[in-house]
């Protein structure tokens, strides 16, 4: 099968590369980097170097796919960015009508079922809704839980705070993930011959902040690693002096609090609590060691 890929060569895009290629499938990437053209070459992928803005360069990659994973980045601009990430997802769904490719596989997340209250989340809900309306190609939304991978960004609080936390108290329950999980979830929807708008949820684990300090704090010999619970404000104050911008880190500060709530959750939980990812939270905390 012809595959297109978005996403560069990022935590997600590139195990999903490296399985479709193994699989024996002919696969193109996106990258708006030409220094990525090698790399992909390297895998055994057709780099398509571009942007996501230009709706013509995305018709024209799409062209004779027979299926597309849409992923849209986390943050294309310094703010607006709800609108900004929209706005990809309408490019998206855009070469997917002019070019009337028949499968598609969008790297959503829990919580999207939500318009508000989720953060970052929340442009996800749109872009669903968005691909809800191209009726000619059939979606699975693969809603995916918190990326184990952003526990890299707690690596400087741990080592010169020697704490780790978030704006929502120890017992809250978040859904984890790992991207080569996602990858694997990824690769198998986009094969299958399946008609109509499906969500499927990719979750390794369910734990408890907690469970956050404990395991990876014992991870990096740091065993009585203390949760902190912050306020909203000085989890505000401590991403921008990190370097995030404004809109971001008010995004961030929306989405912990969403957790702190329950609303990010929510759906995912309705749905059943679905874990069918592999990799749990201690099978993480090795390779977190090793970043430390």
């Amino acid at each position: 099968m012809k595959m297109i890929i978005t996403g560069s060569l990022g935590n997600v895009a590139k195990p999903l590369t490296q399985q479709l290629v193994h699989q024996g499938h002919d696969v193109t990437v996106i990258s708006s980097h030409d220094s990525r053209k090698h790399d992909i070459e390297s895998l055994g992928a057709i780099p398509a170097i571009g942007s996501i803005t230009d709706t013509s360069f995305l018709t024209r990659t799409f062209e004779g796919a027979d299926a597309v994973f849409v992923m849209t980045p986390p943050a294309m601009t310094a703010d607006h960015i709800i609108d900004s990430t929209i706005h990809i997802g309408k490019n998206y769904a855009e070469a997917l009508k002019n070019t009337n490719v028949k499968r598609a596989v969008m790297l959503s997340s829990v919580g999207a079922a939500s318009p508000v209250g989720t953060g970052p989340i929340r442009s996800l809900h749109h872009i669903e809704k968005i691909y809800n309306e191209v009726e000619n190609t059939s979606f699975t939304f693969l809603r995916a839980g918190y990326f184990y991978t952003n526990f890299f960004n707690d690596i400087p609080l741990i080592q010169n705070a020697g704490i780790i936390g978030g704006n929502y108290p120890e017992d809250t329950v978040i859904p984890l993930v790992h991207p080569s999980d996602i990858a694997k979830a990824a690769a198998e929807e986009l094969v299958k011959d399946e008609a109509g708008k499906n969500i499927r949820y990719i979750v390794g684990d369910i734990r408890k902040a907690s469970d956050f300090a404990k395991v990876l704090g014992t991870s990096v010999e740091k065993p009585q690693l203390p949760w902190v619970e912050f306020s909203d404000e000085d989890s505000l104050n401590g991403m921008l002096q990190a370097g995030l911008s404004k809109d971001m880190a008010e995004l961030y500060v929306e989405m912990g609090s969403g957790m702190k709530t329950g609303i990010v959750q929510k759906d995912f939980i309705e749905h059943g609590s679905p874990v069918t990812g592999s990799v749990q939270l201690e099978d993480f905390a090795k390779e977190f060691s090793t970043q430390f």
